[in-house]
C-alpha cells in the first residue's frame, strides 16, 4: 500500500491542473461570448493560481514543463485571452485604444526576454570553475548575489511583474477605460525594465568575479601557500555525503596539511562542519593543478564514476578507506585494485580481500583501525535501570535485490512485534536512510514498524521531563546549529557562499564536539526513558543511539562491526534463506552474536542474556571478534592511522625524486645531442644550407 504523503500529492497535483484547465476554458468562453464578470474572475484566479504554486510548490508544476505548457506560455496564453475579450468589449476601439496597449505587453515580453538574456550572463560570470570552503578567497572579487527573482526564477519574475499589467487589464474590461489598462502596463514594464537594468549592474568589473584564467592562478598561489600533503577524496550523489562525513573527524586529526576535494558543486555544501578547506573540481581539467602541488596522498572513502580521473594524477598516492566495512561482497570490491593501498581496520577485512580474489594484493592491505569509534562508550554490563534499551537499526535492501540485505522486509515487523510485547523494553529504531529507496516493499515495511512504535507508546503512560528539559533542548539545538550551519540568504549563490564561508576561526571543531555531547545528552533527557523512539534524523548520530543502547539488532553491515567496539551483546536477522550453521560461515562478523529468524522467536531468550549476563555465551567471543575486525586497541588507532599516512607519503616522496633523478639524467645528455648536431652542421656548410632550406 503507497504511503498517504506521495497519494495526498497526486490528489494536490490533480486537483490545481484540474483547477487551471477549469479556469483557462472559462477564461476562452466568456471572451468569446463575452461575459465580463466571469472573465474577469477566470483570469485574475488562474493568474492568482499560477502565482500562489509558483512560490508555494513549484513542483506541482513540473509536469506541465515537461509538455511545453510552461509559465511563459501559459501566461502568454492568459494575456492573448485578456486582449481577445477587449476585442470583443464594444467600448473600446481596437485600432485607437487596444494598440497601444498591444504595443506595451508586447515590449513587456520583449523586456522579460532581455532580462533572461542578462540572468544567463550574469550567472555564466558568477560560475567560477573551482568552489571553496573554509578557503579566504577574496582576492577574487566575490560579491553578494543578485536577487533570486531576477537571476534564477524567470517564472517567478514573470509572473509576479505580469500582476499590475493583467490587473490593469482586467480594469479597462470592467469600464471600458483604456487608462486603467495603460497605468498597469507601465507599472509593470517599471518593474521588469528597473530589474534588467538592476541585474546588468552585475556584469559591471565592481561585480563581477575574476576570469577562469586568473581564477586557476589564484588557486595555484595559495595551494604554494597552504602547501596540502593529505587530501580526501569524494564524488557521489546527493544522499552520499554521510560517505565522507564520517571521515571528517579522522581527517582533521592527522599529522599532516589535510585538504577535501570534491567533483560536485552541491557536494559543498553537503559535507559537515569542518575547518578543513575543501575544494571543489567540477572539471577534470581544473582538478590537475594539483599534481603540481605538494600534495602527496588522497584518501577515498568511496568508488565513484570520476575516481578513475583522479588516479591519472602522477604525483599522488592514493588509499581506499571505504565508508565502513562488513561481510557483503561490496566491501571488498575488486575496484580497489586501482588504489596504490588498502586501507582496513584489522585482519578480518585483509582476510576478506584474500578470500575474495579481486586482484588487490596482500602487501597493499594496511591495517589502520577505526580512528572515528573512539565516542563509543565501552560495555558497562548488565542494565541498571527499569528498562532495557534496544537499538534496531536495519539496513538497507541494497541494489542487487538481495532479500539477505536488510531484515526490515521479511523479519522487521516481527523483530518490532516481539520486543514492544516486552514491558521492560525501550526500543529506539533508526533505520538505514536510504530504506525504500530500490524497493518499495522495504519503504512499506518501514511505515508499518513506525506504526506500531507509535501505537505502543499510546499503550505507555509515566513521568514526562518537565519544560525544562525541553528548554534546554531547544538552547542546545539552537547552539550546535549555530556551530554547524552558516546563515545564507535565499538569493545566496556559489559566490556568496564562498564569501561568507572563508577562513574559518580554527577552533571551530573543538566547540562542534562540546556542543554535539551537550545537545545529546539534552536530548536523551528531554523524553521520558519508557518511551520508544524512531530515530530518521541526522542528529542523533548512530553512535550516540550506541551508547544509549544496551543491545543492537541489525543486519550484515558495517553497523555490527562499529557496535563491536563497545563488546555489548548483539543479534543480527537472517533473512538470506541460508541455514545459520551457513550463515554463520559465510558472514564472520555474525559469530560473536546471536541469529534472529524471521520469525524472531529468539528475542526473549536474547533479552535475557543481557539482563543476566551469566546467561552470555558469547562474551568472550566478543571480545575476540572485535580484535579481529578492527586491530588491536594499542597502539590507538589514530596512531596507526597516522603511521600509514606517513608510511604512504614517504613512498610518494620516493617515487618524486626517482623521477626528478631520472629528469636531472636526461636532461644534459638531451644537450650533449643537441651540441653535437650544432658542431656537426657547423663543420659543414652545405649541410647546413640544406637544413635551411629543407
Amino acid at each position: 500500500m503507497p504511503s498517504a504523503g506521495p497519494a495526498t500529492r497526486r490528489v494536490a497535483l490533480l486537483s490545481a491542473l484540474l483547477a487551471m484547465f477549469a479556469l483557462f476554458t472559462a477564461q476562452i468562453v466568456s471572451a468569446l461570448l463575452p461575459n465580463v464578470p466571469v472573465f474577469i474572475a477566470a483570469t485574475a484566479a488562474g493568474l492568482a493560481l499560477d502565482v500562489y504554486l509558483q512560490y508555494r510548490d513549484p513542483g506541482l508544476l513540473s509536469l506541465l514543463g515537461k509538455v511545453r505548457f510552461d509559465a511563459t506560455v501559459r501566461q502568454l496564453l492568459r494575456d492573448m485571452l485578456v486582449l481577445v475579450g477587449l476585442l470583443r468589449i464594444d467600448g473600446i476601439s481596437p485600432t485607437r485604444e487596444q494598440a497601444p496597449l498591444l504595443i506595451g505587453l508586447c515590449l513587456f515580453y520583449a523586456l522579460h526576454f532581455a532580462c533572461q538574456g542578462a540572468a544567463i550572463m550574469v550567472r555564466r560570470s558568477r560560475t567560477l570553475p573551482v568552489v571553496t570552503r573554509n578557503i579566504d578567497a577574496s582576492a577574487l572579487r566575490l560579491s553578494a548575489a543578485p536577487p533570486r527573482i531576477l537571476a534564477r526564477r524567470p517564472n517567478h519574475r514573470l509572473l509576479t511583474f505580469s500582476v499590475p499589467a493583467t490587473a490593469g487589464l482586467l480594469a479597462t474590461a470592467a469600464t471600458e477605460d483604456v487608462l486603467s489598462g495603460a497605468v498597469g502596463l507601465g507599472i509593470s514594464l517599471a518593474l521588469i525594465c528597473g530589474g534588467t537594468v538592476y541585474l546588468a549592474t552585475w556584469l559591471l568589473p565592481g561585480k563581477r568575479a575574476l576570469g577562469e584564467q586568473k581564477v586557476m592562478e589564484w588557486l595555484d598561489a595559495w595551494l604554494a601557500d597552504y602547501r596540502p600533503t593529505v587530501a580526501m577524496y569524494f564524488s557521489g550523489g546527493t544522499t552520499s555525503a554521510y560517505q565522507a562525513n564520517m571521515w571528517l573527524s579522522t581527517l582533521s586529526a592527522v599529522d599532516a596539511k589535510p585538504l577535501i576535494v570534491l567533483r560536485e558543486r552541491f557536494m559543498v555544501q553537503k559535507i559537515d562542519a569542518t575547518d578543513v578547506p575543501v575544494i571543489c573540481f567540477p572539471k577534470v581539467s581544473t582538478m590537475f593543478s594539483l599534481e603540481n602541488s605538494t600534495l602527496k596522498m588522497m584518501l577515498h572513502p568511496a568508488n565513484a564514476a570520476k575516481t578513475s580521473q583522479v588516479l591519472r594524477i602522477p604525483t599522488v598516492k592514493h588509499a581506499f578507506i571505504n565508508h565502513g566495512e562488513s561481510d557483503k561482497l561490496s566491501s571488498c570490491n575488486p575496484y580497489a585494485k586501482a588504489y596504490d593501498e588498502v586501507w582496513v581496520a584489522g585482519p578480518a577485512a585483509r582476510e576478506r580481500y584474500a578470500l575474495a580474489e579481486v586482484g588487490v594484493e596482500d602487501k597493499d592491505v594496511v591495517e589502520v583501525g577505526r580512528p572515528q569509534l573512539a565516542p563509543i562508550r565501552p560495555y558497562s554490563g548488565a542494565p541498571t535501570g527499569a528498562f532495557t534499551t534496544v537499538l534496531y537499526a536495519p539496513t538497507w535492501e541494497g541494489w542487487d535485490g538481495n532479500p539477505g540485505n536488510t531484515s526490515v522486509v521479511l523479519a522487521g515487523e516481527n523483530i518490532v512485534r516481539r520486543l514492544l510485547a516486552d514491558d521492560g523494553v525501550r526500543l529506539l529504531y533508526k533505520p538505514h536512510p536510504m530504506t525504500g529507496s530500490v524497493d518499495p516493499r522495504a519503504g512499506a515495511a518501514d511505515e508499518r514498524i513506525k506504526a506500531m512504535i507509535r501505537e505502543a507508546n499510546t499503550g505507555r503512560s509515566g513521568a514526562r521531563p518537565d519544560a525544562a528539559a525541553a528548554a534546554e533542548l531547544a538552547r542546545r539545538t539552537a547552539e550546535l546549529d549555530r556551530l554547524t550551519s552558516t546563515a545564507f540568504r535565499k538569493s545566496a549563490d556559489e559566490l556568496e557562499r564562498m564569501l561568507l564561508q572563508g577562513t574559518p576561526r580554527g577552533d571551530r571543531e573543538a566547540a562542534i564536539t562540546e556542543a554535539t555531547l551537550a545537545w545529546e545528552k539534552a536530548y536523551w533527557a528531554s523524553f521520558p526513558e519508557w518511551e520508544h523512539q524512531i530515530v530518521t534524523e541526522a542528529r542523533p548520530a548512530i553512535f550516540a543511539c550506541f551508547n544509549q543502547a544496551d543491545l543492537l539488532i541489525s543486519d550484515v553491515s558495517s553497523v555490527v562491526s562499529d557496535w563491536l567496539s563497545s563488546e555489548k551483546p548483539y543479534a543480527v536477522a537472517n533473512t538470506s534463506g541460508m541455514t545459520e550453521a551457513a550463515f554463520r560461515t559465510g558472514f564472520p562478523t555474525v559469530s560473536a552474536g546471536v541469529v534472529l529468524t524471521p520469525g524472531a522467536e529468539g528475542v526473549p531468550a536474547l533479552l535475557e542474556s543481557v539482563r543476566r549476563p551469566e546467561k552470555d555465551t558469547f562474551t568472550a567471543a566478543r571480545a575476540a571478534l572485535k580484535e579481529h575486525l578492527l586491530g588491536p586497541s594499542d597502539p590507538p588507532s589514530m596512531v596507526r592511522f597516522n603511521a600509514a599516512v606517513d608510511a604512504l607519503c614517504a613512498k610518494a616522496d620516493e617515487r618524486r625524486g626517482r623521477m626528478e633523478s631520472r629528469l636531472a639524467a636526461e636532461i644534459p645528455l638531451q644537450r650533449s645531442a643537441k651540441e653535437d648536431a650544432a658542431e656537426e652542421t657547423a663543420q659543414d656548410p652545405n649541410e647546413a644550407e640544406d637544413a635551411v632550406s629543407a
